[in-house]
């Protein structure tokens, strides 16, 4: 109701304060500039002493523009109050009757009767404590132990040495002299040669191949079947094939 009340007031003071505005408006008085038209050449005339007779334009009609039509103002209805609806009064239900008990009495306690007091016990005087003299335990009498003498000692027997028996001599066998190197004189002597030298290869014609070569340039073949190469000095044993091998076997 009272967001109404305000309501109304200022629906009336806006409509008033733009009908003011509007009368305002049509009270101003539009000025326009008179524009300034040139006037027709005149006849040419000898001159006169007189001066000429201007004419001033008049002025064109200005209307002052026509109002606009006032909006019809709508009186404000009234406000629509609604009635609030109708609640019965609550019904109080009847209290229930109030019932007094009766009152309870607690129970007595029993009655518990104090014992007889009696006097109390008389003690009779303890006797004096009379003290025995302590009584000292005869001492056993003094056995005088034997001298200890020492066990003899026995002289340790020496250790037994026993000679090794005599070893015989090692009698180391006699070496077998290295056979010398066979003279060589021609080709025939260095095919039986080359053929014990090789017997034992994997490849036994292409070494006896290369001793025959070997035994025709440096006329020595070592003995042997292995090794003893440096027997026949540095024509065997620097002889080397193509690819920087030994060639002599």
């Amino acid at each position: 109701m009272a967001f109404k009340a305000i309501l109304l007031p200022s629906i009336f003071l806006v409509v008033s304060t733009k009908v003011f505005s509007h009368d305002e408006d049509l009270k101003i008085v539009v000025n326009y500039a008179i524009p300034s038209v040139p006037a027709p050449p005149s006849p040419v005339k000898p001159p006169t002493p007189s001066t000429p007779a201007v004419t001033v334009p008049t002025p064109p009609l200005v209307k002052a523009p026509t109002p606009p039509p006032q909006p019809p103002v709508k009186a404000p209805s009234p406000p629509i109050v609604k009635s609030l609806p109708y609640f019965p009064p609550p019904v109080k239900a009847p209290s229930p009757p109030i019932v007094k008990s009766p009152p309870v009495k607690a129970p007595t306690p029993p009655i518990v009767k104090s014992p007889p007091s009696y006097p109390p016990p008389v003690k009779a005087p303890s006797p004096p404590i009379v003290k025995s003299p302590p009584v000292k335990a005869p001492t056993p009498p003094i056995v005088k132990s034997p001298p200890y003498y020492p066990p003899p000692v026995k002289a340790p027997t020496p250790p037994q040495v026993k000679t090794p028996p005599p070893h015989p001599p090692v009698v180391k066998p006699p070496v077998a002299p290295i056979p010398s190197t066979p003279i060589v004189k021609s080709m025939k002597d260095c095919i039986p040669l080359c053929n014990y030298r090789c017997q034992l290869h994997s490849r036994k014609n292409m070494c006896t191949r290369a001793c025959m070569t070997c035994c025709d340039r440096c006329k020595c073949v070592p003995p042997g079947t292995y090794g003893n190469r440096e027997k026949c000095g540095k024509c065997y044993t620097d002889m080397l094939t193509h690819g920087n091998k030994y060639k002599c076997p």
